[in-house]
């Protein structure tokens, strides 16, 4: 996360900070990279970069973009060797610096390293400040870097003890891979905020990736995710697991479930698109709605709603089409051409929504900006009654664990009640999915989450400094 220079994300959508995809004993190991990245592009839109090793020397590509616009068949020739590690990062509105990119390697006494990471370390601030203290000068605002700092410390004992020195003294959310000329390694966070999984191709090369559809990309076969806490050291030895932390209670981010993840993967053990239909059928059971149609946002709550249409009987209609073909930028209209960013990527199909009582279901309500303009947009096609289900509880609080929920005062569920969301909607009505109802969908157990963005209760405090700054500017 980079705190001191985040930039507020007018969307109005959550966005993630990045996804990370590893290869090793492949000999086209960047290019399965690539691939592996094109899948997770979804986890961040701002960057993308790869570095990859033939055993001696490492050669690294990165830019802003996309990852179809950062790599070109010519810069791939030039990711030489058996392995690679590749990030893509989350998209601002705002500044954009391609220091900041990942993957973000250093040489050390002429070894290189290299990190990607997902994730947020909540005491960065504290740490960069004592490494600063006792010499040592960054490059860039990410807190990745004090990670590779903290590594520098200890490599003289090895690179695994090195390890356990550098994270001992790290908390917060961290899933990453580092990479040497012959060794990768991958470390996921005692609470295991992130997701992080391991994958094998038929030729016996790895793959670790923040999920799983990136293995289907590559045609590996899914091994098994890895563990909160452990450290899993791959190099031509083969595979070693090192836990050096004491168990703690899972924190798993259920929001991955929610909005975040693909729905072609698993994550935390249990099916996204399974998961997320559970939630509309678990929704119509708790909501007293009736309407004439049920219907998404293109594409954010179309498996709910899949979910509730089919245990409610109501029928399923897409009243809204979205434009596939719309850029990350565009020219923009005149002022007197009223809510063109929304009408320019959803367009409701009229003759569906004339004269009915029609039903939305949506993943989440963040701020409540855009909320607000496709819900007139329904109104002004004719729609009787615009009713809106919800499939997670109320967002009250901000997250300090990797995805940019903004401060309180820009949730509008932490300055408005529900009754007050609805009207500011225009909604005859607004139902959201409970806390245990969200759970169950899961399918797992229900201390194993981290709800801190629904309840408040953080599972590891931030220090005050940088909650602070994340407060003031979030990364979002």
């Amino acid at each position: 996360m980079n705190v001191s220079d985040s930039i507020r994300n007018q969307s109005g959508r959550p966005t993630h900070e990045c996804g990370i995809c590893g290869v090793f004993g492949a000999s086209d190991a960047a290019r399965l990279t690539y691939f592996g990245l094109y899948a997770l592009q979804h986890r961040g839109q701002e960057s993308a970069g790869i570095v990859a090793s033939d055993g001696t020397r490492v050669s690294i590509h990165k830019d802003m973009g996309l990852v179809s616009e950062v790599f070109s068949e010519r810069s791939l020739q030039k990711l030489t060797g058996r392995m690679a590690v590749g990030h893509v990062r989350y998209s601002t509105t705002g500044e954009s610096n391609i220091i900041n990119t990942q993957p973000f390697m250093v040489h050390y006494k002429g070894t290189p390293l290299a990190i990607a990471h997902n994730g947020n370390l909540i005491n960065s601030v504290e740490l960069r400040q004592d490494l600063e203290a006792q010499g040592s000068i960054f490059q860039t605002t990410m807190d990745s870097e004090i990670a590779i700092h903290l590594l520098a410390r200890s490599l003289d004992k090895g690179l695994a003890q090195a390890v356990k020195d550098a994270f001992a003294s790290i908390k917060g959310a961290y899933s990453i891979l580092l990479m040497t000329p012959d060794t990768m390694i991958a470390v996921r966070d005692p609470n295991g905020f992130r997701p992080l999984c391991l994958g094998r191709r038929t030729n016996g090369a790895y793959i670790v990736a923040s999920e799983t559809c990136a293995f289907d990309l590559v045609e590996a076969e899914y091994i098994r995710e890895i563990e909160p806490g452990e450290v899993l050291i791959i190099n031509n030895n083969g595979l070693e697991s090192i836990f050096t932390w004491p168990p703690r209670k899972k924190s798993l981010c259920i929001f991955e479930q929610v909005y975040f993840a693909r729905p072609d993967s698993d994550v935390f053990g249990m099916n996204v698109y399974a998961a997320r239909k559970r939630m509309g059928a678990i929704l119509a059971r708790e909501a007293k709605v009736d309407g004439d149609l049920v219907m998404p946002f293109p594409d954010s709550g179309n498996y709910a709603a899949i979910g509730f249409s089919q245990a409610s009987g109501i029928p399923l209609e897409m009243g809204m089409i979205r434009n596939h073909y719309v850029g990350r930028t565009f020219i923009q209209p005149t002022q007197s051409m009223r809510d063109f960013s929304v009408r320019v990527k959803l367009n409701p199909v009229r003759s569906i929504l004339k004269d009915k009582k029609v039903i939305i279901v949506e993943d989440s309500i963040i701020r409540g900006t855009t909320g607000r303009s496709r819900v007139r947009s329904l109104r002004d096609a004719g729609a009787r009654e615009v009713h809106m289900l919800v499939s997670c509880p109320p967002t009250c609080h901000p997250c300090y664990y990797g995805i940019d929920f903004p401060s309180n005062n820009e949730l509008i569920a932490s300055r408005k009640a529900v009754d007050g969301i609805r009207d500011h909607l225009g909604l005859d009505s607004l139902t959201y999915l409970s806390i245990d109802g969200m759970i169950e969908a899961t399918g797992l157990d229900p201390d194993s989450f981290c709800l801190a963005c629904y309840t408040g209760k953080y599972p590891i405090e931030p220090d005050k400094t940088f909650k602070k700054l994340a407060l003031g500017a979030c990364s979002c």
